[in-house]
C-alpha cells in the first residue's frame, strides 16, 4: 500500500512537457521532493483548472526543493494535445494507460478505468510524506498553494 511513512512505489511513465517526449522514473527524482499530482483525464472539467494551478505555481513549488509530475490514464498523444489547448505544461503529464502505476498507488479506478484524483509528495528518501485522495472531487481538489504549504510542513 502506498501510505504516508512507506517507500512510494517505484515507476517509469513516458509522456510529454509541452509537446516534448518525456520518460520519466521515480529515480530521477532521488534526493529531491517530488509532487506526484494524480488525475482523471486531459480536457476534463476539474483537470483543465488543477494542472494548469500547479504549473503556474511551479517556480513556488521549485523554490521549496520540489518537481511536479502528473500521471493520468490518457495518452502522451491526448497530453500533448491537452498540454497546447493549455497553452503548455513546463512539468511531465506522464501516461498509465494500463493503470499500472495507478494501481500500485492505489490511486486506480478499474470500475470505470481511470485514475483518481489525488496528490503524493515523495520525500528525498523516497518516501511518501504526504497522502491526498479525493473523496468528492471537486469538494475536496488540492490547490498548488495547499501543497506549497504541505512542503512547508515537511
Amino acid at each position: 500500500m502506498a501510505n504516508k511513512g512507506s517507500a512510494a512505489p517505484d515507476f517509469t511513465l513516458s509522456g510529454s512537457t509541452n509537446q516534448d517526449d518525456t520518460e520519466v522514473s521515480l529515480g530521477d527524482y532521488k534526493g529531491k521532493k517530488l509532487v506526484v499530482l494524480f488525475y482523471p483525464l486531459d480536457f476534463s472539467p476539474v483537470c483543465s483548472e488543477q494542472v494548469p494551478d500547479f504549473n503556474s505555481n511551479l517556480d513556488a513549488i521549485k523554490a521549496k526543493g520540489a518537481e511536479v509530475v502528473a500521471i493520468s490514464r490518457d495518452s502522451a498523444f491526448a497530453h500533448k494535445a491537452w498540454s497546447e489547448s493549455l497553452g503548455g505544461v513546463d512539468f511531465p503529464l506522464l501516461s498509465d494507460m494500463n493503470l499500472e502505476v495507478s494501481k500500485k498507488f492505489d490511486m486506480a479506478l478499474e470500475e470505470v478505468g481511470i485514475t483518481n484524483r489525488g496528490v503524493f509528495i515523495i520525500d528525498e528518501s523516497g518516501n511518501i510524506a504526504f497522502k491526498h485522495v479525493e473523496a468528492a472531487p471537486p469538494d475536496n481538489t488540492l490547490t498548488a498553494e495547499q501543497v506549497i504549504d504541505e512542503l512547508d510542513n515537511l
